[in-house]
């Protein structure tokens, strides 16, 4: 693997990333006005989410939240609250027990492997975190690298997935790693990646490296890397629409039927979402059956696809009593429970839409 520009001249390849990356780069906030607190930050909210969509919640969480102190002393139900909307909230968990952490600790370790002991730090972020806060000589190697490394190379090796293409380009990546300034070259080859090296499309006429870059001498970078696609599950899930007055006494105030996740279960712990059929415990075809089709949904989450019909269903036909995990939560309060992303997304436009209520 690998192409003997590349290779025989490293010193080339490193000068020519530092100094476009050093004019070009976009200029982040944790960037320009950098600290360990927000390299973590923002390391975290980046794993599955782009830069353009965490923006946002970067800066209200910094205002929350800003510091380690700040974080470690809050309650998780708040932590999770300012995470809400970016998804994948173990991330969210897992930066609130990082912070407990490393307050706890005389002193903040700077070395790859004592991050790697630390909850939701794996391999790519110790990498981050240690080599851009501390100088660590560590390099990143995530989605965007294998592709930049796959281009230079034209490395034509059929990979399982992204994961099994990293371990197999970390060599190449350690042998490339600027030592006099590892931070802006991690930097750098994500921002390449992110900006100019992209899966489809690259920009390879303003590309720094391109001298170096066998995948396009070959006319075809977007080639490589050369990854099993990926097979994905359709998965059917139909949903209520449930409103009714306010069983509380003189309230006139409508309420939303919502499940709750048990707080000690693996995924969504303690988020509300529309109930399912399963949820009500309804056969599908009885849940479409009971009231009219008001929207239908897609979203997709890893590997599955997933089309939400949802459906009017009058609180009269609720089984009594309620099954577990469902609740009642007036719509003023609404804002103050947590919702995943998608689902706060189509209650505000079913209630914009207005669905009577139906007892």
């Amino acid at each position: 693997m690998g192409h003997p520009t590349l290779l025989t001249d490293p010193v080339a390849f490193q000068t020519a990333m530092l100094e476009w990356y050093r004019a070009h780069r976009r200029r982040l906030p944790w960037r320009e006005e950098p600290s360990l607190y927000r390299t973590v930050v923002s390391e975290f909210m980046l794993q599955q989410t782009q830069v353009k969509t965490m923006l946002p919640y970067f800066a209200r969480w910094l205002e929350a939240l800003p510091d380690f102190a700040a974080l470690a002393a809050a309650d998780e139900s708040r932590v999770v609250k300012l995470w809400e909307g970016l998804g994948y909230y173990t991330r969210a968990r897992n930066l609130h027990k990082l912070a407990r952490a490393l307050v706890a600790m005389p002193a903040i370790p700077h070395d790859r492997e004592a991050w790697l002991a630390l909850p939701g730090v794996g391999p790519y972020a110790s990498a981050a975190i240690t080599s851009i806060s501390f100088g660590t000589p560590a390099a990143v190697v995530d989605g965007n690298v294998v592709r930049i490394l796959a281009r230079l190379t034209a490395d034509g090796t059929a990979f399982r997935d992204t994961t099994t293409a990293g371990k197999a380009f970390t060599p190449l990546a350690d042998s490339l790693l600027n030592l006099a300034a590892p931070g802006d070259h991690n930097q750098a080859m994500m921002e390449l990646g992110a900006t100019v090296c992209t899966r489809h499309n690259p920009l390879c006429t303003v590309c720094p490296v391109r001298r170096f870059c066998a995948g396009a001498r070959s006319g075809e970078p977007e080639a490589f890397p050369r990854l099993a696609a990926k097979r994905i599950e359709a998965v059917t899930t139909l949903r209520a629409w449930c409103v009714r007055p306010s069983a509380g006494e003189g309230s006139a105030q409508a309420e939303l039927l919502l499940h709750r996740t048990a707080t000690s279960a693996r995924r969504l712990a303690g988020q509300h979402e529309l109930p399912s059929a399963e949820h009500l415990g309804f056969a599908p075809a009885e849940l479409a059956a009971a009231g009219p089709l008001l929207a239908t949904r897609k979203r997709g989450i890893t590997r599955f696809a997933f089309t939400e019909p949802i459906h009017a269903l009058p609180a009269r036909l609720l089984p009594r009593p309620l099954p577990a995990g469902l609740v009642w939560v007036p719509i003023s309060e609404l804002e103050t429970v947590l919702l995943s992303g998608p689902h706060r997304r189509w209650v505000r436009e079913l209630l914009a839409a207005s669905p009577a209520p139906d007892a």
